[in-house]
């Protein structure tokens, strides 16, 4: 090959290698652009969002979110601001789109880091909060599970514990309430009031379905408290399992005696909030 061939194939060939570099540099720049745009989406969203301006706040995420897709903070915020606007209960559709796309953002959030607490917790309080209105046990089960997530993640943590027990609570509360009214319907006069013992048959079929409930919500109670000395929240719910509890036992005493400690409870709260009123500073 003649020397002017070969020198214009070398050109050629620095001209292909000078291209795809300048390509390259402006693809990163293009990228590191997208990440400051991505940032200032970012924070005008957190100021709307401040501001209680949530559906200002949720454009600017998603365009955040679009700008840079690893911008976690970003998916978070978003997914926040979704929980922010759904209302517990409120039966509209829209309403129920909210609370659905919040899980799925926190979703998203996981699929990208499966540890993440904040929307581990999202989740398990939407769902919590969906599971209410209407009255959905499978909801309150599939929340449970985000808090058993947590408690995995973070043993040391009281909230979780926290939330199983309220959810055990939930779910046996209403079944005694549930079976307290039938056998009142089937024996309108012999009925029982919500303080008095179960008929023996309806005690004994309650014990069967909702015992280890209730013995897990109280274990988990116990240690939100052990943690916490001074749960207030954690105390008032247990006194409301060990009454649960109360009406799966036989004996007179065992009954007696948990409806002391559930006393005993409630005692301990007003007491625990006197003495937060008396420390707290005046205004």
């Amino acid at each position: 090959m003649n020397p002017l061939a070969l020198a214009c194939r070398d050109r050629r060939g620095l001209s292909i290698v000078s291209l795809v570099g300048l390509l390259v540099v402006i693809a990163l720049s293009a990228a590191g652009c997208n990440k400051l745009k991505a940032r200032d989406q970012l924070n005008k969203g957190v100021q709307a969002y401040k501001g209680a301006q949530y559906d200002a706040a949720i454009e600017n995420f998603k365009q955040a979110k679009d700008l840079d897709p690893g911008l976690l903070n970003a998916r978070l915020y978003l997914a926040t601001a979704y929980a922010s606007q759904y209302i517990p209960g409120a039966p509209s559709e829209e309403n129920v789109r909210k609370g659905q796309q919040a899980i799925a953002e926190f979703q998203d959030v996981l699929r990208g880091d499966p540890k993440n607490l904040s929307a581990i917790d999202g989740i398990g309080s939407i769902l919590y909060q969906m599971a209410a209105t209407p009255f959905t046990p499978a909801k309150f089960e599939e929340s449970k599970t985000y808090h058993v997530k947590h408690i995995q993640l973070k043993p040391n943590d009281p909230e979780p514990y926290y939330w199983v027990g309220v959810i055990d609570w939930s779910l046996s509360f209403r079944a005694n309430s549930e079976m307290r009214a039938a056998y009142n319907a089937a024996n309108p006069h012999k009925q029982i009031r919500d303080e008095q013992p179960l008929p023996p048959k309806v005690r004994e079929e309650y014990a069967a379905k909702y015992g280890a409930l209730v013995d897990e919500g109280i274990q988990h109670l116990q240690k939100a408290i052990e943690l916490r000395n001074d749960y207030e929240d954690a105390m008032a719910y247990l006194n409301l399992l060990y009454r649960r509890k109360a009406d799966q036992v036989e004996s007179p005493a065992e009954r007696e005696t948990l409806v002391k400690k559930a006393d005993g409870l409630v005692e301990k709260v007003k007491e625990i909030k006197q003495r937060k009123m008396e420390e707290a500073p005046a205004r």
